[in-house]
């Protein structure tokens, strides 16, 4: 079996199973966040239910709209903060352990490697760089998994992605994932595990592995997946409260596909609008004047993300009539970034660094577009009217490709301001 059979077959009791069979698994964790969780309440309670299966085993998280922007957030988020007291589950707002949910669900030690994990959001198979199945799901199937503590899956098949050679400077995780999505299309993996794998995988952080296996969802993917390694497990021991299991990958098995790139030569990538698969290698971006540039998201609002923006922000200033907006991906993430200096550089650069919230993501609030802007961001989704008006355009780059476009106006390779290629 595939690595994400063996972790499904595991949570179905059962000793095998094959791509296309329907399965009944028991999860580890069931998630939903502030667009999501007021429905799931809701049909958690038309559905007859009165206590959740396990409150160690769910969690809610409010961040897309934190701090409330409006009175209409507000009696939403109050909705699901007093269930999650009633209920006794975990909750996440504003405190020590707050940020965005596929920040802090592994920050906090909540998702462990070769769990089973379903959220009513699209990007929770961000948990796979953790060697965890995680997918989204609906908030009325949240609801019901709320109740029973199981789901039913078709099992995937799974896509091999191979990476070799050398990455180059300025080149990570969010190019990897933005090139291959440029390969196979937003459909390229539908309904299919992308494992990611190869001499190159190996040398990516956590925080490169949760970029990539984030964004597998835009190709279609069920979930994006990374076999556990030495540093996923210091990664995961550092933050468990609980055991977990290490399923090995067996790259013998029958993949339902597999490519193989040699990224040596590789660019930074930008995906031009209005699709996460419009991917060109930076150099053939000419001359595009930008009006807003977003550092942070599920994507890339994590430390890493932040060390590389201040690589390119330290000791310069972004342009005048360019607005730059940073956020931390956590609390956690915000104190480090305190500590080593970064916010600092961040605020005498010029830029605004906000509070954690996907709030700009998803066009909810912290910088939403007017018609005519461009907005060179680090978050996952291009689509026509995704952070605003829908006559604004959305270039996705990597943390240091942004940070260099505030800089000079304009999207440009970090080499060219910072003469560092």
């Amino acid at each position: 079996m595939t690595l994400a059979e063996k972790i499904l077959a595991a949570h179905a009791d059962q000793a095998k199973v094959r791509p296309g069979e329907f399965i009944r698994a028991q999860v580890d964790l069931v998630m939903a966040e502030d667009l999501t969780a007021g429905i799931a309440i809701d049909q958690f309670k038309n559905m007859g239910g009165k206590r959740v299966f396990d409150p160690s085993k769910v969690v809610m998280v409010a961040d897309h709209f934190v701090p409330t922007k409006d009175v209409a957030a507000a009696e939403a988020i109050k909705k699901i903060r007093t269930f999650a007291r009633e209920q006794g589950i975990h909750y996440y707002e504003i405190g020590p352990e707050s940020g965005i949910e596929h920040v802090i669900l592994p920050e906090n030690g909540l998702v462990l490697p070769g769990d089973l994990v379903v959220g009513a959001d699209s990007h929770t198979c961000t948990y796979g760089a953790l060697g965890a199945f995680a997918t989204g799901i609906g908030s009325t199937d949240a609801a019901a998994v709320m109740a029973t503590g199981e789901i039913w899956l078709k099992v995937p098949p799974t896509i091999s992605f191979v990476y070799k050679g050398k990455l180059p400077f300025w080149v990570g995780g969010k190019d990897l994932i933005l090139f291959t999505i440029g390969k196979i299309g937003v459909d390229g993996a539908l309904y299919a595990v992308m494992e990611f794998r190869g001499p190159v995988v190996k040398t990516l952080s956590m925080d490169d592995r949760f970029t990539m296996a984030n964004m597998a969802v835009e190709a279609g993917a069920k979930t994006g997946l990374f076999a556990v390694d030495e540093q996923t497990v210091e990664y995961a021991e550092a933050r468990a409260q609980r055991p977990f299991e290490v399923y090995p990958a067996d790259y013998e098995q029958d993949y339902k596909s597999h490519y193989e790139f040699d990224v040596s030569d590789l660019e930074p990538q930008v995906a031009l609008p209005h699709s996460p698969a419009n991917v060109v290698p930076i150099s053939q971006v000419d001359n595009i004047a930008i009006d807003q540039v977003v550092i942070g998201s599920c994507t890339n609002g994590r430390l890493g993300d932040l060390r590389l923006a201040a690589k390119v922000l330290q000791g310069r200033t972004v342009m005048q009539g360019v607005r730059c907006i940073i956020i931390p991906g956590s609390q956690k993430v915000f104190l480090e970034a305190l500590q080593e200096g970064l916010i600092e550089i961040f605020l005498r650069a010029g830029a605004a660094v906000n509070t954690p919230t996907c709030g700009p993501c998803v066009g909810g609030h912290c910088g939403i577009l007017a018609a005519g802007e461009r907005c060179v961001s680090t978050t996952n989704r291009n689509f026509i009217g995704r952070m605003g008006s829908p006559h604004a355009e959305i270039f996705l780059t990597n943390p240091a490709v942004a940070a260099a476009s505030a800089v000079a106006g304009r999207l440009v390779h970090p080499g060219e301001v910072t003469s560092t290629c």
